[in-house]
């Protein structure tokens, strides 16, 4: 492939350019994909998950861990968005390791990408929306089994909509962008304007922001270590815009600004959120043993009935996110199975006639969604294994992709008009790596997450196996794995020879 005339040929980055027939069709604009990666990042769901879990390990001064972890994760979204603009193509963080790098790195990186929304969609079910939901409508959050049963029923819908169409799948989640501020945002700044009216009693004042309380026998590193997962967990899935490379409209130029929107917009919300919830806290050492501590801080406020209303927006807002996550995990499958990397990829690579959506794929996911979600239900430690995973495996693909960026950037070609970090690269390239060694320092050290660093080398090791007694050949043969993407240099060549 030839950079300079694949530059030449525009901003859409059409599929034909890589080689690929066009099957999916282009109807994202600038807004249906930044309500993509916003939906994916979901500051609603990171919050409402992870909020009492910084409480208990550092208090009310965890939410200042949000802003550093804004930071880091602004650094690896400038080069992504970087990376988008080479390369926007389903399944991105799959397609830049393996065009920049080789297939065998390609293919690690796709099967963790696999494994993380096989992880995440199913913990978002089972330990946010589903309580919530059951919550808001007075039923009893403790029943595990109900829970269950209200996940595995929403995460079947969340799949069935993407299975009837992608624009059915953005209108509902455009809804979410709204639901989303209004669920987290504007009931923060209401809580925050009811403490400030002394609308009720309560025994501190701002000074709650900067209080810390760690574990008995916790070091106060350890304990900062530990609430640090509330933004780690979080500001993840923004590079979820470039997954649906293929079905945006002019990509090389929406997909960047898509990715960044997400992440500074989240990041600035997030921390309203964060401050308007914890000044409005009640009594810290009961909210964080609570069952759902948010809905326990509205409902000193707001009562039962308005915080049940509020709830319900913010399963709405849970739930957009898992339609999304469906849709970028089904397109990262269909871009490796159409590069014949997994097992059954002649039926994985299919696209629906009619639906024009990739339906084995989403069937195939949605299967492995539900067989995650019982090893969690079933394990009886879901926050560790589902939640912990979730967050530790992004990291993980963002470090390799961060890797592959680095080692192969200063050799690629320039696109004219599109997102360049310029002189800047290498200075983003050193902090963001710093970041994310720091990053899965933090998810793999505690022993509160060993459960997901088992899950993770779980996923490894099946995604191993498949390369040994089956992959492996495929790419000895060059029957699988899509082509590496050439140098600058090796362009220029291409170009030469081809004007002699």
């Amino acid at each position: 492939m030839d950079i300079r005339a694949e530059a030449s040929a525009g901003g859409g980055g059409d599929a034909g350019e890589f080689g690929y027939r066009q099957e999916l069709h282009r109807v994202l604009r600038l807004f249906a994909v930044f309500s993509v990666a916003f939906s994916v990042v979901s500051i609603t769901t990171g919050i409402f998950l992870n909020y009492a879990f910084g409480l208990t390990h550092l208090g009310p001064v965890s939410i200042w861990l949000w802003p550093i972890a804004a930071v880091g994760q602004t650094l690896v979204a400038l080069i992504l968005a970087e990376l988008s603009t080479r390369i926007p193509l389903a399944g991105a963080n799959y397609q830049w390791a393996a065009r920049l790098v080789g297939p065998r790195y390609g293919y690690l990186v796709g099967a963790l990408g696999i494994l993380y929304s096989a992880v995440g969609m199913p913990g978002i079910m089972l330990l946010g929306a589903a309580p919530l939901l059951v919550t808001a409508l007075h039923g009893d959050a403790s029943n595990g089994r109900l829970l269950f049963g209200v996940a595995v029923l929403l995460i079947v819908l969340a799949f069935g909509i993407n299975i009837i169409s992608v624009q059915l799948a953005a209108k509902v989640n455009n809804v979410a962008v709204v639901t989303e501020i209004i669920g987290t945002v504007v009931l923060a700044a209401l809580l925050f304007g009811l403490f400030v009216g002394h609308a009720k009693p309560v025994e501190h004042g701002f000074e709650i922001l900067g209080q810390h309380a760690t574990q008995p026998g916790q070091s106060l590193f350890y304990g900062i270590v530990l609430a640090s997962l509330i933004g780690v967990y979080t500001l993840v899935g923004f590079e979820a815009a470039a997954d649906m490379g293929e079905e945006t409209v002019d990509a090389r130029r929406t997909i960047p600004r898509a990715i960044l929107l997400s992440v500074i917009v989240s990041g600035v919300l997030g921390m309203i959120t964060l401050i308007g919830f914890t000044v409005a806290i009640p009594d810290p050492a009961t909210i964080g043993s609570a069952e759902v501590p948010l809905a326990e801080i509205s409902t000193y406020w707001l009562g039962s009935t308005l915080t049940s209303v509020f709830l319900l927006v913010v399963v709405f807002s849970m739930f957009a996110l898992t339609v999304v996550a469906a849709a970028a995990n089904a397109r990262l499958i269909y871009a490796m199975a159409r590069d014949n990397m997994l097992p059954g990829s002649r039926l994985l690579r299919g696209v629906s006639a009619g639906r024009l959506t990739p339906l084995p794929a989403l069937v195939t996911a949605l299967v492995i969604c539900l067989a995650l979600m019982s090893y969690g239900y079933l394990n009886g430690n879901a926050f560790g294994t589902l939640v912990g995973a979730t967050a530790l495996i992004p990291y993980v693909v963002y470090f390799l992709t961060v890797i592959a960026y680095g080692a192969r950037r200063h050799r690629l070609d320039r696109l004219p008009g599109a997102f360049h970090l310029g002189r800047w690269a290498t200075p983003v390239f050193v902090l963001a790596l710093i970041w994310l060694l720091t990053a899965l320092a933090a998810l793999v050290l505690p022993s509160e997450f060993r459960s997901a660093v088992w899950v993770t080398l779980g996923g490894l090791v099946l995604a191993a196996f498949w390369y040994v007694v089956g992959l492996r050949a495929r790419l000895r043969d060059g029957a699988a794995g899509p082509p590496r993407l050439p140098d600058a240099a090796e362009s220029v060549t291409q170009v030469s020879e081809g004007r002699a």
